[in-house]
């Protein structure tokens, strides 16, 4: 093993600068501090490929790569070219600049389900359009989220059903309602409740497990059947479980669709695409419906970012990176599962989900869920050079990667043994983390 890593004094001093600026200290609640533990890197001041270093200089192999949106890997030539040449032509005007139209005919090209497409600057302002045309279309004011997918939009709609609901009106909560990932009965159920009153269903296609028993098309029938849409959340599938989408993969056709993330590789692109029939609702011919204001934003249409975008589909297009993704993934997935089962811990550490989207699950000693046992199992391996909120890989990762993260996990699945035995206490630097969604914060 490399000489592990301890000294955080530079990232230390720029998180306590953090949060005497900065409401939480950064500006996405899933890489805050409640998030890591006290041994961890504070900031990361670059990356290339499956790397980044951080503020005082320590390299790490990087799982997650910037929450999934960075599925070539940090810096990638032919991403970077593309916003190099574009920057110099200016990046936002006061009409239109011509690679709107150019990134729309690319975009649905590939996804050529979709018959129109606004782009904008992050996943809320798309899933919320979604929700705004389903809502317009159908005349109705609920909508229904899956219960078991855990984040679609920062906006009240969705907020709202979460324990971190402070400063959204009980009003707004109540117009949500929720159902379960592959229960196709609490879907029934939902409908009989609320028979007439849902605009739409939202929902990932899938995350930790697959579509079972036709779910995906039997809860478009029942939707439809009820007068609602189905809007289809592609934030993290799209891009990654095929190139065309989950929906392509899962064959299932839905009215909306929502994409960002990996669209851009890491540039903020986010995509609204749907059915004419609904998208021209925010047009400006339609005239048998009340307008709606769709999406519209200072920046949705900045030239850079959508130059990243067509960069990343030319490079989909033209390279393996869906069959790497599943490769480098299965590869991750045997040489962690193999570990924990030397080490005598497959019962309390498992690798789940898609190949593509590998996630973990720690247990205690009890085998019940366990933060603070994720919280050493993140202290260990970041010393160990290897930041895993999850194991979701990229382009860049290549066996020599896969191979020392795994020795690594090995090392750090050792002190997990002796924390079963000991108690994590003795092992745990600091408090564990805890989840994003609480209504109060607690004291640490």
């Amino acid at each position: 093993m490399k000489r592990p890593i301890t000294d955080f004094s530079a990232g230390t001093a720029l998180r306590r600068r953090a949060h005497a600026l900065i409401p939480g200290g950064c500006h996405t609640y899933a890489k805050g501090d409640d998030q890591y533990p006290v041994l961890s890197p504070g900031h990361v001041v670059r990356g290339a490929g499956c790397r980044v270093w951080d503020a005082d200089g320590n390299e790490y192999i990087e799982y997650g790569m910037g929450n999934r949106a960075v599925t070539l890997g940090h810096a990638h030539p032919a991403v970077i070219e593309a916003v190099r040449a574009q920057l110099g032509e200016g990046v936002s005007f006061t009409r239109p600049a011509a690679i709107e139209v150019e990134a729309a005919e690319a975009f649905l090209s590939l996804i050529d389900n979709a018959e129109m497409v606004k782009f904008s600057k992050d996943g809320s302002d798309a899933t919320s359009g979604a929700v705004k045309i389903a809502r317009a279309y159908t005349g109705r004011d609920l909508i229904a989220i899956c219960a078991d997918h855990p984040f679609f939009s920062v906006d009240d709609w969705f907020i709202g059903s979460t324990p971190i609901h402070g400063g959204i009106p009980d009003a707004v909560r109540r117009l949500t309602v929720k159902f379960r990932y592959n229960d196709i009965e609490s879907v029934k159920a939902l409908l009989a409740e609320h028979p007439g009153r849902i605009a739409g269903f939202i929902l990932e296609a899938a995350r930790v497990e697959p579509p079972r028993d036709d779910f995906l098309a039997e809860l478009k029938r029942l939707a439809h059947a009820d007068g609602a849409l189905l809007i289809l959340d592609e934030m993290i599938t799209g891009f990654r479980y095929h190139l065309q989408g989950a929906q392509r993969l899962y064959g299932i056709d839905p009215d909306l669709s929502t994409w960002g993330k990996a669209l851009a590789n890491g540039f903020s692109v986010s995509a609204l695409a749907g059915k004419r029939e609904f998208m021209r609702l925010g047009d400006l011919t339609q005239s048998d419906r009340p307008r709606v204001f769709l999406m519209s934003t200072t920046h949705g249409g900045e030239t850079h970012g959508l130059a990243a975008a067509m960069a990343t589909i030319d490079v989909y297009r033209r390279e393996p990176v869906i069959e790497h993704l599943q490769r480098a993934g299965a590869r991750l997935r045997a040489g962690v599962s193999e570990a924990a089962q030397r080490r005598g811990v497959q019962d309390y550490v498992s690798v789940i989900g898609a190949d593509c989207n590998l996630l973990y699950a720690t247990r205690d000693a009890a085998l019940q869920p366990s933060q603070a046992f994720r919280t050493l199992f993140l202290q260990e391996t970041i010393k160990r050079g290897v930041i895993m909120p999850s194991l979701v890989v990229s382009y860049a990762h290549t066996d020599a990667d896969i191979d020392e993260t795994i020795e690594a996990i090995d090392g750090a699945l050792e002190v997990y043994t002796r924390a079963l035995a000991d108690g994590v206490e003795k092992y745990l630097v600091g408090p564990p983390s805890i989840p994003v969604y609480r209504t109060w914060n607690e004291k640490r």
